[in-house]
């Protein structure tokens, strides 16, 4: 188990004497670490598999340490076992204590547009609904929750107009919120922290049920995942973090890199190992790297090495304008990938921003070279997957009048908006759902028999379908209920052709099934996991996966560099190396350069033969051409590790001839 590590890395496995901080370069092996420690502490220290968790951020390297561990520990050792997300885990937290916490079994979990949509009803009352209002006074609320800041404490620290605005609807937010028997995302971690410091003796029993902790990407966290982690591991200090302060890019969403140096503040015996050795990238890559972040500030100071040879130079391009870079990546592929013998899919193209993939496109189709774009459409943002996840939300949380709103409607039955604010006003008027409302004898007062009639026959239909989930098999219900409303019918009607209105009942069926999946697998682990337990699991991956299936296709792959943080490929470009685009401008005037830096480094150790940095002279902006200038991060790479192109004019011979070569390269691509 321990002997296809360095000494390294079986020094961060084999030491269990305390708190344990493993400072884990890019390509290091931390993945190895984790899942090989899990192992070590089951099958050599003598700890149960259930008495042991594991957190990360994204379900994808969740699901790809727990497939680790299953080579590793198998049977019933590994029973029990948690590895999960941080947010997955205070899911469960919040299920298992939900009375204590004042919420009803099956509450809803809000996602981003459930959010965006709630403040935006609670801000049409001042006639405040600007959209960049809406999603500054969202981003000002989660960061709050995230920093643990209750509604009055925000009101008392707001500072102007915008904060005290944004404070005044968190208060009214957070009622809601209560009154609608759900959480939003950031609860998740907001308020098993405040259960757990409010109540000892139920901390007590979850430091019990966690022996030993081990927390990946631990740069990452923010305030309430790091007091969630002290918390649970109290006094012991039975703990393992592994983390990259020079990978931390997410400032912008509350991370916190500090918290890798408040960790040896609140454990003074915590013991730190560095994993230097890279498994990736050539040593010209790693120096580059090296050497472009030891311009920022570090505690801990740890140098890349690499025993993969010494590698070609880092070439740097620079281009006349935008669509000259564009065309310059595009043909290099065509033609690296004949002589290399290489994939579409071993090239990736990096980008500071979204909108520098336009022109990118462009070329690739012109071109004819298949691509891909990670960050696309989520599965769970998909019209037809929201339209079912408001009827699966609404039949296990019937207080949930954000579904009720979406599915009231879909497919149409002739209630009004009229009708739907009257039923609002009395279900606010009797502090009830609008779903219960729609039952009681007192609602003839505010509607017509007609608007009632309508209503009731949608309340009694809900109401029947929900006791099939509980009484009989709740999957089967839930197709019944699909076809009762005869939502295919419904997707022909309102699709551009019979092809597309497939694709979609396709989708509908895959998340039906992936619904059956999530069941399965949780009644497998607990027996009294229920059909309201799985629809929140599968609202939480809603939240956390951008993409539902995973896509392993020949083709080439572009992406923000914050999205390649974790991936890694033979040949990488990073397109618009200049100043206001990488390091951004909103950076430079915030001052937060060094965020940038690490983006930059982000990028770099993301290669893992041939790095090329390109840049344009000049660039269009709002319909006209301004001038670039470089990077100051060019500056700070090894000089002697660099070929530049076009820093001066080239001779006309020898663009000829390198656009010749590009061309023939293409010609022999395409078959002519």
């Amino acid at each position: 188990m321990l002997s296809r590590l360095n000494p390294r890395q079986r020094e961060a496995v084999e030491y269990v004497g305390g708190p344990l901080l493993v400072l884990a370069g890019a390509g290091s092996g931390k993945t190895s670490v984790i899942t090989t420690k899990i192992a070590y502490l089951i099958k050599e220290c003598g700890i149960k598999a259930h008495k042991i968790a594991a957190v990360t951020f994204t379900n994808k390297a969740a699901r790809e340490m727990k497939e680790r561990v299953g080579k590793l520990v198998q049977g019933k050792e590994s029973r029990g076992l948690t590895v999960s997300t941080f947010h997955n885990l205070g899911l469960n937290i919040i299920r298992k204590e939900h009375k204590t916490l004042g919420y009803k079994a099956g509450f809803s979990l809000f996602d981003d547009q459930d959010t965006k949509s709630l403040i935006k009803d609670l801000m049409h009352k001042d006639f405040q609904t600007d959209a960049d209002i809406i999603g500054m006074v969202q981003h000002m609320i989660s960061n709050w929750k995230n920093d643990l800041i209750e509604p009055e404490q925000a009101l008392g620290l707001a500072e102007n107009d915008k904060e005290t605005l944004a404070a005044a609807v968190y208060r009214e937010y957070d009622r809601h919120l209560q009154a609608y028997n759900a959480v939003d995302f950031d609860d998740l971690i907001r308020l098993p922290v405040r259960l757990f410091r409010d109540h000892p003796d139920i901390l007590e029993r979850w430091q019990n049920k966690i022996h030993y902790m081990l927390v990946d990407e631990y740069q990452d966290t923010n305030v309430s995942q790091y007091l969630l982690v002290k918390l649970i591991i109290g006094y012991r200090g039975a703990l393992t973090v592994v983390g990259d302060d020079d990978q931390s890019i997410y400032a912008w969403r509350g991370a916190r890199p500090e918290n890798l140096v408040k960790l040896g503040e609140d454990f003074p015996s915590l013991r730190i190992v560095k994993l230097e050795q890279n498994y990736r990238s050539t040593s010209l890559i790693l120096r580059a790297a090296n050497t472009l972040i030891a311009n920022n500030p570090h505690v801990y100071e740890k140098t890349l090495w690499s025993e993969m040879g010494q590698g070609e130079q880092i070439r740097v391009i620079s281009c006349r304008n935008e669509d000259a870079e564009a065309e310059r990546v595009v043909t290099e592929i065509l033609t690296h990938r004949i002589k290399k013998d290489a994939s579409y899919k071993d090239f990736s193209i990096l980008y500071r921003g979204n909108h520098q993939s336009r022109i990118l496109e462009i070329k690739l189709q012109a071109f004819q070279v298949p691509y891909k774009i990670s960050g696309g459409t989520s599965f769970f943002a998909r019209h037809e997957i929201k339209d079912i996840m408001g009827y699966l939300k609404i039949l296990v949380n019937p207080d949930d009048d954000n579904a009720f709103l979406r599915v009231i409607n879909m497919p149409r039955r002739e209630i009004g908006p009229s009708t739907l604010e009257k039923l609002g006003t009395y279900a606010n008027q009797r502090h009830i759902s609008m779903f219960h409302a729609c039952s009681e004898l007192g609602l003839e007062q505010s509607l017509s028999e007609k608007q009632v009639d309508k209503l009731r026959r949608f309340n009694h239909w809900l109401e029947k379908t929900r006791q099939r989930c509980y009484q009989d098999d709740s999957i089967s219900a839930i197709r019944e209920m699909i076809h009762d409303i005869d939502y295919e019918g419904w997707l022909h009607q309102n699709s551009s052709s019979p092809q597309v209105a497939e694709r979609r009942m396709a989708n509908v069926r895959i998340l039906v099934d992936s619904l059956q999946d999530t069941l399965k697998r949780m009644q497998d682990d607990d027996d009294s996991a229920s059909i309201e337990d799985a629809i929140a699991r599968l609202v939480l991956r809603d939240m956390m996966e951008q993409q539902a299936e995973e896509d392993d296709s020949d083709r080439v792959q572009l992406m923000t560099l914050h999205s390649a943080k974790g991936l890694e490929y033979p040949h990488v470009y990073i397109v618009g190396m200049e100043e206001d685009l990488l390091p951004h401008r909103n950076s430079i005037d915030d001052g937060n350069i060094e965020e940038e830096r690490r983006l930059a480094y982000v990028g770099i150790t993301r290669a893992r033969q041939t790095l090329t940095l390109t840049m344009a002279a000049q660039r269009k902006q709002f319909g006209e051409m301004l001038n670039c200038t470089p990077s100051r991060f060019l500056d700070e790479l090894p000089p002697e590790d660099l070929a530049w192109e076009g820093k001066e004019q080239e001779p006309d011979k020898a663009k000829r001839e390198r656009g010749r070569a590009a061309l023939d390269s293409l010609k022999k691509s395409l078959g002519l």
